[in-house]
């Protein structure tokens, strides 16, 4: 084996070393070659080596910094739980998280739950016999306790990094989460209808994940700070099996029973997400309520569905692939050792056909 080679391997344990205090930056070359009594140019081919293998990146002017990888390609593989991988929202996230990691020389794996917590725990367990070292999670049923924490804390014992998507399990509160501004998001379409004159405004929400009760808080506080009246009669709520019925018989009667048990003299509608709006509307159709004559329609995510409605379908989007860009690049300055902190990302509003003036 050359100097170099030798040197590329005792580089690469310091890089390891020093990933997991935190430290990035390499020694300069001066300080390697007199640390590991080497000539600059065995230092120059050894980092050249690291640099080609992915390990380490240069900053002009400051020297060479790790890049997180590891030189195992197999530990490079960064697992993703996900609600379900053919969902609608998730294709685009997901291509945009496996694009940004594939930039760094990261690759993804995606695990769909079917938002399960025992295929959840399935899939844990499978994880802890070779513990990766970055884990992306999308919580199972978030909103409710959950009994797989005994396994997130056995991989973060194992060394596994922790990041959340979307939502963040109660009982792990110090985890890193990205996530919508559903709060904030909720307060917008509320606030949007009232400035459109409506003043007895309804919604429906998940609420088995924590994104439902959060959007249905930041709606009815902004219903409250303008002293709009409300009423929980006009919230309406549905869980995972009635989506999974939705989307794999197109059994929309919990959607029907809503309109009849909760809209009532409501001229407007806040929406969970796209896929309930796209389906609440056929059902409104069938009922012979029209949008937005007789109501106004709102929603999350922007999805091709708030497009595929016969009315387009006013909808809060995000900026192109700012969740998946936020979320690779969080995991990988986790997996440098970088002190990373939750984010929350910011909704806008994008007006389409399915809202307009309250009438009386």
């Amino acid at each position: 084996m050359n100097k170099y080679e030798t040197l590329s391997e005792q580089l690469t344990e310091l890089i390891s070393r020093n990933l997991k205090q935190g430290i990035t930056a390499l020694p300069t070359e001066a300080d390697i070659a007199k640390q590991y009594r080497v000539s600059r140019q065995t230092v120059r081919a050894a980092l050249s080596l690291l640099k080609s293998q992915g390990l380490i990146e240069s900053h002009r002017g400051s020297g060479s910094y790790a890049t997180g990888l590891s030189p195992d390609a197999d530990r490079n593989l960064i697992p993703i739980l996900v609600a379900s991988s053919q969902e609608y929202i998730y294709p685009h996230l997901l291509t945009d998280i496996r694009t940004a990691l594939a930039d760094k020389n990261y690759q993804i794996k995606v695990h769909p739950t079917e938002n399960d917590t025992s295929h959840e725990r399935h899939i844990l367990l499978s994880l802890l016999e070779a513990p990766p070292r970055g884990l992306i999670v999308e919580g199972s049923k978030s909103a409710l306790p959950t009994p797989n924490i005994d396994l997130y804390e056995k991989l973060k014992a194992a060394g596994t990094k922790l990041l959340f998507l979307h939502n963040k399990y109660d009982e792990l509160p110090d985890e890193t989460c990205i996530k919508d501004d559903n709060y904030y998001g909720g307060y917008l379409l509320a606030n949007h209808l009232t400035e459109l004159g409506h003043r007895r405004i309804a919604g429906i929400f998940k609420m088995d994940d924590k994104q439902g009760p959060e959007r249905y808080l930041g709606a009815f506080c902004c219903l409250r700070d303008q002293n709009v009246e409300f009423s929980d009669r006009n919230v309406g709520w549905f869980q995972s099996t009635d989506v999974e019925s939705l989307e794999k018989k197109q059994d929309s009667r919990f959607l029907a029973t809503y309109i009849r048990e909760h809209l009532s003299n409501c001229t407007a509608i806040i929406c969970y997400n796209d896929e309930i709006a796209y389906w609440l509307m056929k059902e409104l159709a069938y009922a012979g309520i029209r949008v937005p004559r007789d109501v106004s329609v709102v929603c999350f995510d922007n999805t091709y569905l708030s497009e595929l409605s016969k009315i387009r379908i006013t909808t809060l989007t995000h900026k192109p692939h700012e969740m998946g860009n936020c979320v690779a690049e969080t995991m990988i300055r986790m997996l440098q050792g970088i002190p990373v902190v939750s984010q929350e990302i910011p909704w806008e509003l994008i007006r389409k056909e399915s809202d307009g003036p309250a009438h009386a």
